[in-house]
């Protein structure tokens, strides 16, 4: 069911959730946190809605999208409530704010929180350079924003280092999910050596790609190259990971399967798909306290060594040499 309140007032929508509750269409007693998200008013909004409606199955929230609109209008605040079939498991509430309203977001989300239920703030596309800082961002335990989503990807990852704060997270780390536990589970393996080195391909506009370097360079404390895949948007293509016996390596060439090789073991395919947005969001929402390892990798992101050639290239100097 979908209620439409245009040009109406925070506590006009309050009254008509309390209606709502009263007549047993929405029952918001069970949710477990707020998910806020901030975005544009265009397109964007309904894919976010949708993201966070699948992640609402398995975490059952509000969730409250603060759509800024065009400054240059005159104020107005339309609402809208969704519950039931449209929302999901949660109960979905669009604020759209125009004029001196859109940079309000904050004060219109205040009245509509749930009590004594903690905040995620979530932005799928434009990020604040420091979310902690923002005013929706202060009131929140968590904030996840998404370097892959912006203009430009790694400058953005960037800002997320100098910007840092407790609760900060953004879902290019969260895409990694796979990868580390699949690189992880390889060195558990014998021979049980040292990593001495390590190389990390991938597309030159790929966050996570960045982000998988800088882990095993801040974790295993070895020189990672990060090399570049010459097609852009395609994400992590490989991994390898150098010991005296022999590398350890992942490749995914279609971004779907990869296959791993290692010393005395068969070459093994394993799963890989390029996560879905609602799978990391609700990833992102099983925790609410602080992820040192996701910091402790911002860290690490000024140890990897960046190769000006692509992977392709190499790989063809290589194969001349031969």
């Amino acid at each position: 069911m979908i209620i439409d309140l245009p040009s109406t007032t925070t506590s006009q929508v309050n009254k008509k959730l309390v209606e709502l509750r009263e007549s047993g269409g929405a029952v918001a007693l069970g949710r477990v946190l707020t998910l806020v998200i901030a975005t544009g008013d265009g397109t964007e909004v309904e894919k976010a809605i949708q993201a966070a409606n699948e992640a609402s199955r398995e975490h059952p929230c509000r969730v409250i999208v603060v759509a800024s609109g065009a400054r240059q209008a005159a104020p107005r605040l339309d609402a809208q409530i969704r519950v039931g079939g449209d929302a999901g498991a949660s109960e979905v509430i669009v604020l759209r704010l125009y004029g001196p309203l859109a940079d309000e977001g904050a004060g219109s989300v205040v009245p509509l929180l749930l009590p004594d239920a903690p905040v995620v703030t979530w932005w799928p596309t434009d990020a604040p350079e420091a979310p902690a800082k923002d005013p929706l961002g202060a009131l929140s335990h968590r904030r996840i924003t998404d370097a892959a989503a912006e203009a430009n990807p790694i400058e953005s990852l960037q800002k997320r280092v100098k910007s840092y704060v407790e609760g900060d997270t953004d879902l290019a780390w969260t895409r990694l999910t796979s990868w580390r536990a699949m690189l992880s589970a390889a060195m558990d393996l014998p021979p049980h050596e040292r990593v001495t080195a390590a190389t990390v391909t991938g597309a030159a506009d790929s966050p996570s790609t960045d982000l998988l370097a800088a882990w095993l360079s801040a974790y295993l404390d070895i020189p990672v190259r990060r090399l570049e895949s010459s097609r852009a948007g395609s994400g992590i293509y490989s991994a390898v990971l150098e010991r005296p016996s022999g590398n350890i390596e992942i490749v995914r060439p279609d971004g779907k399967v990869g296959t791993l090789t290692q010393p005395g073991q068969p070459d093994r395919r394993i799963s890989l798909h390029r996560r879905e947005v609602a799978d990391c969001l609700s990833e992102e929402l099983r925790r609410l306290d602080p992820d040192e390892i996701y910091e402790i990798t911002l860290g690490g992101l000024k140890g990897i060594v960046r190769d000006e050639d692509t992977a392709e290239e190499q790989s063809s100097d290589e194969e001349a040499e031969r």
